[in-house]
Order: structure tokens, then C-alpha cells, then sequence
């Protein structure tokens, strides 16, 4: 699986699609597979929901609820917004091998009609036009299209999610420009009463750490022109692995996140068997006003909180300059959260290592103010020449208490620092689990608390 696609909430259940080929571990034909959930933590897997058919494979897009039956499909159809992507006119070099369509559920996503007149909207003769976000504008009581467009993005409008008008472009020399960009997301989210617009764009490469990432900017939205409030390039991850992440749609002012953890540096590479590709843990985005700009926060949702089981937790006043912690993390199996704080910020490595040799080793770096996860000594690491890194992400914060918060599964790891101001996700493959746990800070005299958080796999 990579991509996640068509997220929306109704009835009380998330549905989440995603770009999915079944017939092996590596990228083909793409459908859209199908899964939901309740608390966005235990998932049923659901019948493959799209498939390719003679405009070609089931790229990436979006889903909403039509509760005004504006498409005719049906009162509160579920109407999902795709791009078609044609192979054999990509091998043709038309410039026209992507565009957008339509399909519609009436019975909650349980069973899919394409539209008879897809494509709704045809390319204008580019070769990435994709990955259809799509949102109702009350204010001016229309659907509006996020839509990636080379190396920026094109914003549609329509009555009806059939007939579409062209409204304006945005970021042709504004934000990062590495790569193509993928995957867009619009939507509003208030700080200190007044609303902003927040757009989400993917790109691949050119991320802060190479390869894949997802930029954003904050500004105002009229319904017709994105217009930033910044110029500065912002990361919502500074890892390599969530990429291509993008919001539920029906969930009022709540903004939920999912993204994929993987990096297409090397996405088709990595060395598992039965499985290829993962998500990370949905994240709830809020708006934070730091020194006067705005930046994105982004912390796992409080539905994980219910599955945590306290295992240890401590406050060192004056601790030497190791903790080995050790004897409360070796028997821990599979999901982890760890919570390290440092009353006063300082140097600070979580070491995670195995009978191997192998280790993980995530902190922060007082003299650079950034944090850091090392993978070099990870594992299996040989399979891609950059994947062997040493991963950084600046520090916005700026109290003199460091917070880190970690969720650490056998082969990923989630770091939300300073409560989700600054965000890096990164995978890994050790060859045995890693086992032990030290904390290393200097100078050695700063007070520390730890606490440990376990969730049993049978449970989740």
C-alpha cells in the first residue's frame, strides 16, 4: 500500500482507502483498497473498493459525503474523486494520461458505481494532473478541487461534482521545488478565534531530509485564491517516512491526519515479505502562534490514549549522565510510548539497541537547537544507499524544557517534540528487536523524568 485516499467520516465509522496493488509487495496497478475503524486504532479490512478499468488504474484522490445530492447520486451518497491514470497513453506521451473521475456508494462504501461520463475533468494536456482533494465552501455554496498540477497546484470549483471551472493557481515560485508535487490538502483551522486556511502539498524529492515529504502553508482562502500569509518553507514531518498524508473529510472543525510511513527513495526496496508500506498514527492538527507566525501542531489522536497501560514512570532530580532503563523495556512487545522531558534543554540521547549491536538513536543537539533520529546502525540498511542516515529537524520551540514524546513500534518510530510542535517519523529493520533502553544527557546535573507506556498487540 502507499498512499492514503478518500478518507471520510459517516455514521460514526472512518473509512480510510488507500492506493493498493494485490497482486504483490511491489508498486503496480493501482486500486484502492478499503479499510474502516470506529476509534481509528482497530481496523477492519474491507472488499478492494475501486478497480482499474479502460481509463486506466485508480491513482490517488479523495471522498465526501453529498448530503444535498448536488451530483444526483443519492441523498448523503459517499462520492469518491480520483485521477484515472491511462498507462498506455503515458507510453504514448500524450500529455493526457491523467485525469479526474468520479465513483459513488449509496449503501456507506459497502459496494462502488463509476460515474458513465468520467472523466469529469479531462487534462489539459500536462503530464501530472492528480490527486483530487476535495471540500464544500459554504460560503460560496460549492465544491472546490484541490488538485496537484506539476510543480504546483490548481484550484476547480463546481455546483455538482460533475461540471467543473477553473478558479486560480497557486505556488509556481512560492514553497519547495524538488520534485513534482502530490497529494494536496485545503482546509480551515481556527487560532485564538479567527480562521486560517491550511494547504498540505506532498512533494517527491526535495524534502528536508531527501526523498519524499509534505510542506505547508498557512494563509486565507476565498473560495477562488489561496493567498499565504508566509513565504517560508514549512515541514508538517521532518522525517523521511510520512509522505503523501492528507485530512478526513466530515468531521467538522476536527482535523484528523494519516499519512503513509514510507519514502519513495526507497519505498519499493525496503526488505520486508509479507507487507510493504504502513501508516503512521492518525494525528489530530491544530494551529499554534509562535513569536507571531503560525505553525502547524501536530500530536496522536486521544483515541490512543485509551489503549496505553502506564509501565514505568520516574523523575530524576539528580541523575548521572546515563539511565539505563533496560529492565523495564526488554519485556515490551510490539507498540510503545515513551515520554522523555529535560527540565532544562541540554544534550540528549534515547538509545534503543539489540544483542546485536545494532541501535537507534533519537535526541536533540544543543548547539544546532535541532532534534535528530540516527538509523545509520539500525539494521538492515543495504538495500538503498541513502537510507543509512542521520535524520534532523530544527527546534521551533523556544522554553528551556525539551519534550519528547515517542511511539515506537518493531520497525518505525513517531518523535513529537515540544507537543507536536516540531515532528519527525522514521522507519527501520533491525534484524531482532531492539531490547534495551539508555537515556545519555549533558551536563550530567539536569533533572529528567521518563515514563513508559506499553499496548498489547492482542489489543490493537
Amino acid at each position: 500500500m502507499n498512499d492514503p485516499n478518500g478518507m471520510v467520516y459517516y455514521n460514526g465509522v472512518y473509512h480510510l482507502f488507500y492506493q493498493y496493488y494485490p497482486g504483490g509487495t511491489t508498486w503496480g496497478p493501482m486500486h484502492w483498497g478499503h479499510a474502516t475503524t470506529r476509534d481509528l486504532f482497530h481496523w477492519e479490512e474491507k472488499a478492494i473498493a475501486l478497480y482499474p478499468d479502460s481509463l486506466g488504474a485508480i491513482f490517488s484522490g479523495s471522498a465526501v459525503i453529498d448530503k444535498d445530492n448536488t451530483a444526483g447520486f443519492g441523498k448523503n451518497a459517499m462520492v469518491a474523486i480520483f485521477t484515472h491514470h491511462n498507462q498506455k497513453m503515458e507510453d504514448a506521451k500524450t500529455g493526457r494520461h491523467q485525469y479526474q473521475s468520479l465513483a459513488y456508494s449509496n449503501d456507506e462504501g459497502a459496494t462502488w458505481q463509476k460515474y458513465k461520463g468520467n472523466p469529469v475533468l479531462p487534462n489539459p494536456g500536462i503530464t501530472d494532473f492528480r490527486d483530487p482533494k476535495v471540500m464544500w465552501y459554504e460560503a460560496g455554496k460549492k465544491w472546490v478541487m484541490t488538485l496537484a498540477t506539476k510543480d504546483r497546484i490548481t484550484f476547480y470549483s463546481s455546483p455538482n461534482l460533475k461540471d467543473w471551472k477553473r478558479e486560480s493557481e497557486f505556488g509556481a515560485n512560492l514553497g519547495a521545488h524538488g520534485g513534482v508535487w502530490e497529494c494536496p490538502d485545503l482546509f480551515p483551522l481556527k487560532s485564538n478565534g479567527k480562521t486560517f486556511w491550511v494547504l498540505l502539498v506532498s512533494i517527491n524529492p526535495g524534502g528536508p531530509n531527501k526523498g519524499s515529504a509534505t510542506q505547508y502553508f498557512i494563509g486565507n482562502f476565498d473560495g477562488k485564491n489561496f493567498v499565504p500569509k508566509s513565504k517560508a518553507v514549512k515541514w508538517i514531518d521532518y522525517g523521511t517516512d510520512n509522505y503523501a498524508g492528507v485530512t478526513w473529510s466530515n468531521t467538522g472543525s476536527r482535523k484528523i491526519f494519516l499519512g503513509w510511513m514510507n519514502n519513495w527513495q526507497y519505498a519499493n526496496q525496503v526488505p520486508t515479505k509479507a507487507w510493504r508500506g504502513a501508516t503512521t498514527i492518525p494525528r489530530e492538527l491544530t494551529l499554534i502562534d509562535k513569536n507571531g507566525d503560525l505553525f502547524l501542531q501536530s500530536l496522536p489522536v486521544k483515541e490512543f490514549n485509551p489503549l496505553l497501560k502506564l509501565v514505568y514512570s520516574k523523575k530524576f532530580l539528580s541523575a548521572s549522565n546515563e539511565l539505563d532503563l533496560s529492565v523495564n523495556f526488554k519485556p515490551l512487545k510490539g507498540k510503545v510510548k515513551l515520554n522523555v522531558s529535560l527540565e532544562n534543554k541540554g544534550d540528549l540521547n534515547i538509545i534503543l539497541s539489540n544483542s546485536k549491536g545494532q541501535k537507534l538513536v533519537i535526541g536533540y543537539d544543543e548547539k544546532k537547537n535541532n532534534y535528530f533520529i540516527d538509523r545509520r546502525q539500525s539494521g538492515e540498511t543495504g538495500f538503498e544507499k541513502g537510507f543509512a542516515a542521520k535524520h534532523v529537524a530544527p527546534r521551533i520551540a523556544n522554553t528551556t524544557q525539551l519534550k519528547l514524546s515517542l511511539i515506537l513500534d518493531e520497525a518505525s518510530v513517531e518523535l513529537f517534540a515540544d507537543d507536536g510542535l516540531t515532528v519527525m517519523t522514521d522507519i527501520f529493520f533491525p534484524e531482532t528487536p531492539l531490547e534495551t533502553l539508555k537515556i545519555q544527557k549533558k551536563p550530567k546535573n539536569k533533572s529528567i523524568g521518563v515514563s513508559l507506556w506499553s499496548i498489547d498487540k492482542d489489543e490493537h
